[in-house]
């Protein structure tokens, strides 16, 4: 495929500061004056500041992207730090946007950054995307690029996208009537028991870099028009390997195109990463707060609450990172396959990293006949901030 017409409109001349700060693509031919000012000014929007976005907010900034805004609702914590390089350790307990917001201005104070502290949803996406010229998709979860993808399709703008997992990575660029969409790709949601997150399985540091410097890099060459883009094409990396390797793909003449956002809430809610609508919501599980379980283990432990059994359901490797004394492993999977069958006269009481593992735990354990089942809302992470602030996180 040859180079696609240029995403936007060259920006007025360049200032002398701007011309001696981007001196270097000034010298590229694909690039030049005119490109340097069609990045001026363009408007990208970058879902999430978090391990993709890391690298793709500095590299646009430096670029000269005139305005870039990024989406986030999180937190910066201390386990983000591995991986997450726009942010720093005097950054910890501040707001990502706020965070990313500042380390753009000290890479380039000529960019505007525009700080959407906020989660991604189908009352939002579309006003979102509706403000720029392109998305970056960074986003950890399954139900946020099903969103963001939807509302791309909806909009007609082109997405760059970008997942990690462990060791691998892939990029692609998905645009409604130029190519395939993320949907043409991904028809349906996945089975949440059968992909773990980041947070679950691990990712390599430097992963972020190699994928978040390749989605940036097709941001430029949409902008600009120049270069082949990815768009008919999936790139797939591994890094053990040291290998990348290409896909061709195409859209899907028999999917039924995605034209409203709130008909898909289901696809949304299904997975971890938004709220439930009312209409889509399982029975509410009964919760645990974390201080009440300490309570109870403690008074186990004295001969009281013989019938506690605390199971968590998170992975060894997370357990191996940080437990709650007295707690038995078995991992959701597990759980779910029905290899672990545990006691029915016991007070079981689940915990995963966060509180959905444990819930969709729960639900299976009430689905096959367990009546006294419930959850640690906030899972580990809950249990570290309101009992033993001293453990580590993840």
């Amino acid at each position: 495929m040859s180079a696609l017409p240029p995403l936007v409109d060259p920006a007025p001349e360049l200032t002398l500061a701007e011309r001696r700060r981007y001196a270097r693509h000034l010298l590229l031919a694909d690039i030049g004056d005119e490109g340097q000012r069609r990045l001026k000014n363009a408007r990208v929007l970058v879902i999430g500041a978090g391990g993709l976005g890391s690298p793709t907010l500095l590299y646009l900034a430096a670029a000269g992207v005139g305005t870039i805004g990024v989406v986030d609702d999180d937190v910066v914590d201390e386990s983000n730090l591995q991986r997450q390089v726009i942010h720093g350790t005097e950054d910890l307990g501040r707001f990502k946007v706020e965070s990313a917001a500042d380390a753009v201005t000290r890479v380039n104070p000529l960019v505007t950054v525009v700080a959407h502290r906020t989660r991604i949803s189908p009352e939002n996406a579309l006003e979102l995307v509706g403000q720029y010229d392109l998305v970056l998709d960074g986003a950890d979860n399954f139900a946020t690029r099903y969103l963001v993808g939807d509302a791309c399709e909806i909009a007609g703008t082109p997405c760059v996208w970008g997942s990690i997992l462990r060791f691998d990575g892939q990029v692609s660029v998905f645009w409604t009537g130029r190519g395939p969409v993320y949907r043409d790709i991904f028809p349906e949601p996945p089975d949440p028991r059968l992909v773990p997150s980041c947070a679950e399985a691990g990712v390599m540091g430097v992963l972020c870099a190699s994928i978040g410097a390749a989605m940036g890099a097709e941001a430029i060459k949409l902008i600009t028009g120049r270069g082949r883009t990815l768009v008919g094409r999936l790139l797939i990396h591994d890094s053990l390997a040291a290998t990348w390797r290409e896909i061709a793909i195409r859209p899907d003449p028999s999917r039924t195109r995605v034209t409203d956002l709130h008909a898909r809430a289901r696809d949304y809610s299904a997975l971890c990463g938004l709220p439930d609508t009312k209409e889509n919501a399982m029975p509410p599980i009964t919760e645990v707060p974390p201080r009440e379980l300490a309570d109870r283990l403690s008074a186990r432990e004295s001969g009281g609450e013989p019938d506690l059994l605390v199971v968590d359901v998170r992975e060894k490797a997370e357990h191996d990172i940080v437990a709650i004394d007295g707690a038995e492993l078995v991992p959701l999977g597990d759980l779910l396959g029905g290899v672990t069958h545990l006691p029915r006269e016991k007070d079981i009481v689940l915990f995963c990293k966060g509180g959905v593992r444990s819930e969709q735990a729960a639900h299976a354990l009430l689905d096959a006949g367990y009546e006294r089942v419930s959850h640690v809302p906030g899972g580990i992470m809950a249990w570290v901030r309101d009992v033993d602030p001293q453990a580590p996180t993840y």
